[in-house]
């Protein structure tokens, strides 16, 4: 099996090597020093400004190491896009180049922050093989795999204009494959994991469907949708892809807690052999109401950390419940949050089920009480 999934890691990188080189057929990006700034051309209010910083820079890779040049960086007033350079900032520009590869122009485009990002990284799989040990090697193939399936498959996919449900349902159920049975095995355990992870999200993408119809969402509320739209990709279904988030979203929460519960059921089968069908399901259920307990406040703090800005404004506006709550955007959050939450209390008993059918070989099965 590892061998099969490391085959389609490679390729997924090989795919990613093609389409970066033919992406930079027509642009070219270096990392480069920030050497002197000049901000003859900047207008501030306040804490934003507009205008052009001019940036002397000396590149510091690829073809064009070491050579020195002039480079621009808009300012549009916009603190969420603007990047505001100062001297010894490393950044990434872009270069347009002749048919001859003689520099012609160039722009800065980003601050240069992987540095900062790779030293995290290296952190957390630190931390995470340090004490999950083997477990935690095969969950940091499961998180690299899914960065790439999510990044070389699932979007590319979705902006061909391919039926979102179809590619969304079909990667969720290969995700959850790889990563469950990567850290449980292809045993009674991971199968129950699985199969309670895909009627959970089952579930949750049918109430999706339905609700948001209801609340006439249309896909649009999703942070730069209307940006990829007016991009050129019009004959994008956006309202099915906005579906398909809501999916993607609670997916990890309900793969968490089927192995939660399976796990559980796992262990409790192994101490207690001779254990019936019926305590087995009940016992299920009982660590399945507790993890759910917090889950489900867990989903509502994620979703709302990342609208805190808005709520805070909200509350600057003294804007009324009502307005707030039918509000377009805050209606998505909501149907996103409920429909999730409906999905993972049901993960925890389904999952208990399956367990319960799978693990334990009852030849007279019990009316149970639960």
């Amino acid at each position: 099996m590892y061998a099969i999934l490391c085959l389609i890691t490679f390729f997924l990188f090989i795919r990613s090597d093609r389409q970066e080189d033919k992406y930079n057929q027509d642009v070219l990006e270096a990392k480069a020093i920030v050497l002197e700034v000049d901000d003859s051309d900047v207008v501030k209010s306040g804490i934003s400004a507009i205008g052009y910083q001019t940036l002397q820079v000396r590149i510091i890779d690829g073809t064009y190491k070491g050579e020195k040049l002039s480079v621009s960086n808009p300012l549009m007033g916009k603190l969420d896009y603007d990047n505001y350079y100062k001297v010894k900032d490393k950044v990434i520009i872009a270069l347009k180049t002749d048919t001859e590869g003689h520099i012609i122009d160039a722009k800065a485009v980003e601050l240069y922050r992987q540095n900062y990002m790779l030293i995290v990284f290296i952190i957390f799989v630190i931390l995470l093989v340090w004490y999950a040990r083997d477990i935690g090697v095969k969950a940091l193939f499961s998180f690299v795999f899914t960065i790439l399936i999510l990044w070389k498959l699932l979007i590319p996919l979705l902006l061909e204009g391919k039926n979102p449900m179809v590619i969304a349902s079909l990667t969720l159920v290969l995700l959850s494959a790889v990563i469950l049975f990567s850290v449980a095995g292809f045993t009674r355990k991971g199968v129950s994991a699985f199969l309670g992870t895909l009627c959970g999200l089952l579930i949750t993408l049918f109430l999706t469907m339905i609700i948001g119809d209801k609340l006439g969402l249309r896909g649009m509320t999703a942070p730069y949708a209307e940006t990829i739209v007016f991009s050129g990709y019009f004959h994008l279904d956006m309202r099915s892809i906005f579906y398909v988030a809501v999916i993607i979203g609670s997916s990890g929460a309900a793969m968490d807690i089927a192995m939660d519960v399976a796990s559980a059921c796992w262990e409790i089968k192994e101490k207690k052999p001779d254990i019936s069908r019926k305590e087995l399901i009940r016992s299920g259920f009982n660590v399945g109401r507790d993890v759910i307990g917090t889950m489900t406040t867990t989903l509502l703090l994620a979703y709302s950390g990342g609208y805190l800005t808005l709520l805070m404004l909200f509350q600057i506006r003294e804007s009324s419940f009502s307005r707030i709550i039918n509000m377009k955007i805050i209606a998505a959050e909501i149907m996103r949050t409920l429909v999730g939450s409906i999905g993972l209390v049901l993960v925890a008993p389904i999952t208990a089920l399956v367990a319960g059918l799978i693990m334990v070989k009852d030849t007279q099965p019990k009316q149970l009480d639960i």
